[in-house]
C-alpha cells in the first residue's frame, strides 16, 4: 500500500489518455501464457497486444473456413450425399499435428502448466493452422484438377479441425471461441447449445501419420527455400520461376509429382526439370532441401553481390552448427550419457551439415567467378 501512490503517479505518466484495452480473451490468454513456475510476472502490454493480434488470426482464420465450407457438402454423411471423402497430405498433416497438440495441451492443464497449454495452442493455430494448412487448403479448394472427394475431404477437414481447436482454447479464451463454434458446430454434425457442455479434445494417437508429416515437411522445405531465394535476390513474390532439381532421390522425385500443385500455388513454381548431371546446369541460385538441390537459373534475375552475401551468411550459420555439433560430440559426458540414438542422431546432422556447406561453398566459387 505504501507504493500505491507513486505506482499510480507513474501509471498515469506512461499512459496519460488511459490504459488501452485489449478484449479479455486476449488479457487471460496473457495471463495463462505468463503462468510459468517459479518466478515473478513482469506484466507487459505488449504481450496482450500480441495476443489481441492472435485473437484477430484465429476470427480471421474462421472466416476463411467458413466462406469456403457453408453451404457445401462437407462429407458429414457421405452415405446420404453419396460422396466420397479423399484426404490429401496437408489433411493429413494437419490432423496429425492437432492431436498431438491436444496432448500436449492436455498433459500441460493436468501439470497446472498454463504457460505451455497457451503456448502449445498458439504454436498450433498460428504457425501450422493458419500459416500452412490455410493456404495448403486453397490449391485443392480452388484448382480445377482436384476431385469432388479431395475437395470434400478438405472441406471436412477445415470444420473439424477449426471445431476441435475451438474446444481446445475454450478454457483459456471462452468468449472468442464460443462466438465461433456456434456457426462452426452445425457444419461438423455436433450437437448441443453451447462451447462450454462440448466435451473437451481427446488425442487420437491413431492419428498419428508419419507419412504425411515427412511429405508436408519436405513440402515446407522446397517452399521457404524457393521464397528465401526470391526474398534475398529482390524477386518479386509472385513472379512464376523455374526450378532446376539436381540430386533429387526417388524419394523426392515421387514428391515432387504428387505436391506440384501446392509448389505451384505457394512457391509460384512456373516448371521443374530434373537434372540427370548437374554440370549442365547454368549458373544458379541453389537452395537445399536435405541432400537435394534447388536452383534457380540466374540469367536475368541474380544480383551477385546479393547471392555472394546469402551463400556467405549460410556457410557462417552451418560453419556455427557444426563447431556446435562438434564440441558436444567431443564432450566424453555426452557421448557415455547420452542415449545411443541421440548420439547418432547428432553423428548424423553433423555428417549432413558437412555435406551442405560443401555444396554452399562450391556453388559460392561458382557465382564468384561470373
Amino acid at each position: 500500500p505504501h507504493l500505491a501512490e507513486k505506482i499510480a503517479k507513474q501509471t498515469r505518466k506512461d499512459f496519460p489518455d488511459g490504459i488501452p484495452g485489449f478484449g479479455t480473451d486476449a488479457l487471460r490468454f496473457t495471463f495463462a501464457a505468463l503462468a510459468t513456475t517459479g518466478r515473478d510476472v513482469k506484466f507487459d502490454l505488449g504481450r496482450i497486444e500480441g495476443y489481441r493480434n492472435f485473437c484477430n488470426k484465429l476470427w480471421n482464420a474462421s472466416r476463411y473456413v467458413l466462406m469456403n465450407t457453408e453451404d457445401q457438402d462437407c462429407g458429414q454423411a457421405p452415405d446420404e450425399s453419396g460422396g466420397e471423402l479423399e484426404l490429401s497430405a496437408a489433411d493429413r498433416w494437419i490432423r496429425a499435428r492437432l492431436h498431438a497438440t491436444t496432448a500436449t495441451v492436455t498433459d500441460a492443464i493436468e501439470g497446472y502448466r498454463f504457460d505451455l497449454a497457451a503456448q502449445a495452442i498458439y504454436d498450433f493455430t498460428w504457425n501450422a493452422f493458419c500459416d500452412w494448412y490455410l493456404e495448403l487448403s486453397k490449391p485443392v479448394l480452388t484448382g480445377t484438377a482436384a476431385s469432388d472427394a479431395a475437395k470434400r475431404g478438405t472441406r471436412r477437414t477445415l470444420v473439424e479441425t477449426l471445431e476441435t481447436l475451438l474446444r481446445l482454447a475454450h478454457p483459456i479464451m471462452p468468449f472468442i471461441t464460443e462466438e465461433i463454434w456456434q456457426k462452426v458446430a452445425p457444419l461438423t454434425g455436433a450437437q448441443g447449445e453451447t462451447i462450454m457442455l462440448a466435451p473437451y479434445p481427446v488425442a487420437d494417437a491413431g492419428a498419428d501419420d508419419p507419412e504425411a508429416v515427412a511429405e508436408i515437411e519436405w513440402v515446407q522445405q522446397v517452399i521457404l527455400g524457393v521464397r528465401r531465394i526470391k526474398g534475398e535476390m529482390n524477386i518479386a513474390p509472385g513472379k512464376p520461376l523455374p526450378v532446376l532439381v539436381a540430386n533429387a532421390s526417388e524419394q523426392d522425385k515421387t514428391w515432387l509429382a504428387v505436391a506440384r500443385p501446392y509448389l505451384d500455388f505457394l512457391a509460384r513454381i512456373e516448371s521443374v526439370t530434373l537434372l540427370e548431371d548437374e554440370s549442365s546446369a547454368p549458373e544458379s541460385a541453389i537452395a537445399l532441401v536435405g541432400n537435394m538441390k534447388l536452383l534457380i537459373p540466374m540469367a536475368g534475375l541474380i544480383d551477385k553481390d546479393a547471392e555472394l552475401k546469402r551463400l556467405d551468411k549460410e556457410i557462417g550459420r552451418l560453419t556455427d552448427e557444426i563447431a556446435r555439433i562438434g564440441q558436444k560430440l567431443a564432450n566424453p559426458s555426452f557421448v557415455d550419457k547420452a542415449p545411443a540414438a541421440v548420439v547418432d542422431k547428432e553423428r548424423a546432422r553433423l555428417a549432413e551439415q558437412s555435406t551442405a556447406i560443401g555444396n554452399l561453398q562450391a556453388q559460392r566459387e561458382k557465382i564468384a567467378a561470373l
